[in-house]
């Protein structure tokens, strides 16, 4: 998965911000020289990455803008209209820029980015006609922090968390408290009708979080010696502790106990992710994939039962893929052994990445830690760190694994055992590491894409379905039992594209997709909770993507391959693909077919 940093107004391009296990050291692999074009779109991009950096300078820390560590989100009233206005000003901009554009490059990359700041004005106008503007003030601050508190950010930098942290609490001259602005903005609102409040469980998740954010902003200020943060960091425990009671006494009231969203809201929610195909049409497509990779698992769960020694002397139906799975889970890690064994897995699929020339592989070592608890209630599902896009100095991307997921508050608290099996590290470490995403934002760096092809472009569609891709074509080489689970994220992938819109247009009950997640794909209480948080209230509508995104990507590989034959070089296909950096579906297919398929002996596509 790849997490947004901050809702805000920021696209959503990056990752929940996170430590990293090792400092930062220059990339073995030589900078390639930067194209004209690129030097050119890269410039043409700096009124938008102005206007997001402004409005959201946590965002111009993580993506490695200078200048912008020491502020904080602004939530000062008139959010919408002022951000808005100065996005339209920075797409008009772009738009005059594409009109005088003769460079082919340029100008799609042009399109991308008047695209990008068209879907940002969108999404805030409809997000403010239905929704009360609440915040987990919480988590943004926490985020925010954790921005420069890690180890691969230059110790010079880190001192700004102090500045940040002081102007989140209102110690700066010029700084309001963030929670009285939050504040303000839901009081602002509160008189209109027509908008619906948050979702009851959704507050109760927060306010349940909010003690551990509070406590890993601590042990980050502790753990790198920020001097004089004592006087700020009580201040933000006080602010944060009267920010929950105003959140129980205000927002509650107002929070609805039906998780669907408003028809254009969800609607909305799709577009930004990327899909462009209808929620029935998407329903059909992932029903089918459901039942065809149900029968894949049944056909094979005998051979993996007996490849894992299920068959002796365990109480395990060798013919029922359910069973077997709960077999393979039964192969637990404990907590000191889980890093080192993943890393091994690592190191055995780059082997077999260069043994099977899959693609090419970053010269550097990948990162993998597990998550802190104030982590892992950011953001409870696996994912990957990115690193910074510009300006980078050799700091990488991890691959981060949380062990369970947070309590809310009614004694939910279950840990994972979908993550720590030994059979369930391979195609974890295929999908957010290599040749995943890990790989995938690596070469991003290393290849000097421009911005907007790595941020403008990113969507849930463009960057997921590599990640599919990367554990499809991993899936071979695996052991039996890593096998399996990896059909089980495939069928996971599926009941997701199918039962995220069917939750949200009311089609299916919380608790037959409950069933479905439990029963038939084979996720841990704790997982399905988290999946289910997912469809209703964390991300409604971004689970689509996986699945969709996925079958983008092969479409265009099988495509590709027929149109080739014995000229088809899945190395040179796979480079050219990540080359591209995160076009959308058929962007990236018209490239394939006007560049990579003549280069080949192909055709090209009339």
């Amino acid at each position: 998965m790849f997490k947004p940093l901050i809702a805000g107004i920021a696209l959503a391009l990056g990752g929940a911000v996170a430590a990293q296990a090792a400092p930062a050291t220059p990339s073995a692999a030589a900078p390639m020289a930067t194209p004209a074009w690129v030097a050119k779109s890269n410039a043409d991009a700096q009124s938008v990455l102005k206007v997001l950096a402004e409005f959201n300078p946590e965002f111009a820390s993580q993506f490695g803008l200078p200048g912008y560590d020491d502020k904080s989100i602004d939530l000062k009233p008139g959010i919408e209209q002022r951000s808005r206005a100065a996005m339209t000003a920075a797409r008009d901009s772009l738009q005059k820029k594409l009109a005088a554009e003769n460079d082919p490059d340029v100008r799609q990359d042009l399109q991308i980015m008047i695209k990008a700041a068209d879907r940002n004005i969108e999404d805030s106008k409809i997000n403010e006609q239905y929704l009360l503007p609440y915040i987990d003030v919480g988590q943004t601050v926490f985020q925010g922090e954790f921005t420069l508190l890690q180890d691969q950010v230059a110790a010079a930098r880190r001192p700004s968390a102090l500045k940040r942290l002081q102007c989140y609490v209102g110690m700066t001259p010029g700084c309001t408290p963030v929670t009285k602005e939050a504040q303000a903005l839901f009081q602002a609102k509160l008189d209109n009708p027509k908008l619906i409040g948050p979702y009851k469980v959704e507050v109760e998740q927060n306010l349940s979080n909010t003690a551990r954010y509070v406590d890993g902003i601590r042990k980050l200020y502790a753990k790198y010696k920020i001097d004089g943060a004592g006087p700020a960091l009580d201040a933000m425990q006080k602010q944060l502790d009267d920010y929950d009671a105003w959140v129980k006494a205000t927002v509650l009231p107002h929070a609805r106990t039906d998780f669907r969203l408003p028809p254009e809201v969800y609607a909305n929610n799709l577009k930004q992710v990327g899909l462009d195909i209808s929620p029935q049409e998407l329903i059909k497509k992932a029903e089918l994939e459901f039942m065809e990779t149900q029968a894949q698992m049944q056909m094979m769960a005998s051979d993996v039962a007996k490849a894992e020694g299920m068959a002796q002397g365990h109480p395990v139906d060798a013919t029922d893929y359910r069973d077997v799975i709960k077999g393979l889970k039964k192969q637990q890690l404990d907590r000191d052994s889980i890093e080192p064994y993943y890393h091994q897995v690592i190191g055995k699929i780059e082997d077999i990445i260069r043994q099977q020339n899959i693609v090419t592989l970053p010269d550097r070592k990948m990162i993998m830690r597990v998550a802190s608890e104030a982590e892992s209630a950011a953001e409870p599902a696996p994912h990957m760190d990115p690193p910074p896009l510009i300006g980078n100095h050799g700091e990488r991307g991890s691959f981060v694994l949380p062990l369970g997921n947070p309590p809310n508050g009614k004694g939910d608290n279950q840990a994972y055992d979908d993550f720590t099996c030994k059979a369930c590290a391979w195609t974890l470490t295929a999908h957010e590491g290599r040749p995943g995403h890990e790989l995938q934002f690596s070469a991003m760096v290393e290849h000097g894409v421009s911005l907007a092809r790595s941020l403008f472009a990113f969507n849930s569609v463009n960057v997921e379905g590599w990640a599919l891709y990367s554990e499809y074509m991993m899936m071979p080489y695996e052991p039996k039992g890593g096998q399996m689970i990896a059909l089980q994220l495939r069928l996971l992938r599926a009941a997701r594209a199918f039962l995220d819109p069917m939750l949200n247009l009311g089609l299916i009950t919380h608790d037959r997709a409950h069933d479905i997640l439990v029963n038939d794909v084979g996720l841990s209480e704790a997982f399905a909770r988290e999946e289910l948080d997912r469809f209703t209230f964390r991300s409604p509508g971004q689970a689509t993507a996986y699945f969709y995104g996925y079958s983008r990507l092969l479409e265009l590989r099988a495509h590709t391959q027929i149109e080739l034959g014995s000229n088809f070089n899945l190395k040179q296909f796979n480079d050219f693909l990540i080359a591209q950096g995160l076009l959308p579906p058929d962007q990236l297919a018209e490239a394939v077919d006007t560049r990579f398929i003549p280069a080949h002996g192909g055709k090209r596509a009339q």
